[in-house]
């Protein structure tokens, strides 16, 4: 990674509106990618999800994947998964769902709970952890590439 590109950048959600705020800000820095989204259960991470894709345009109920696993959405330059690995106890369990898709250089894909699906996932640009923080959360991004730091330089350059 070059050094001049932020690698990590923190911010603190003080409620949904917040949350909604920041994967809107990132949307509209981002096309196609992998993302990560880890932290315990109601820390946001769908709703998270949710905001992204309703800012990319998708139209109509996005469901939380945690039932079917996965959802697929069609975006104006490509397909959007989301994927919530929560229920899943061994990585070998998601063979059944043809994941070859989620390699698609034109595919956003966010995955939730990725450490229950470690090692059968593509590799992560993005790694988004939310936490509880005293009354609202905290959203830690991290890049794991050279092209989410990009995406972080311009989310710094916004000065959320």
């Amino acid at each position: 990674m070059e050094q001049d590109m932020a690698e990590r950048y923190t911010a603190f959600l003080a409620g949904p509106e917040v949350t909604a705020k920041l994967a809107e800000q990132l949307a509209g820095i981002l096309h196609a990618g992998v993302i990560y989204l880890q932290g315990d259960l109601g820390t946001g991470k769908t709703s998270f999800a949710r905001a992204l894709l309703q800012t990319l345009g998708v139209t109509g109920r996005i469901k939380s994947p945690t039932y079917s696993l996965l959802e697929s959405y069609t975006l104006p330059w490509g397909t959007a998964w989301h994927l919530d690995l929560y229920r899943i106890a061994d990585p070998e369990e998601l063979e059944w769902l043809g994941l070859d898709a989620l390699d698609e250089s034109a595919a956003l894909v966010l995955i939730e709970w990725p450490e229950r699906g470690s090692g059968a996932l593509p590799k992560a640009d993005l790694l988004i952890c939310l936490q509880h923080s005293g009354k609202g959360r905290q959203a830690v991004l991290e890049a794991r590439t050279p092209r989410a730091a990009a995406w972080l330089d311009k989310l710094l350059a916004l000065g959320s």
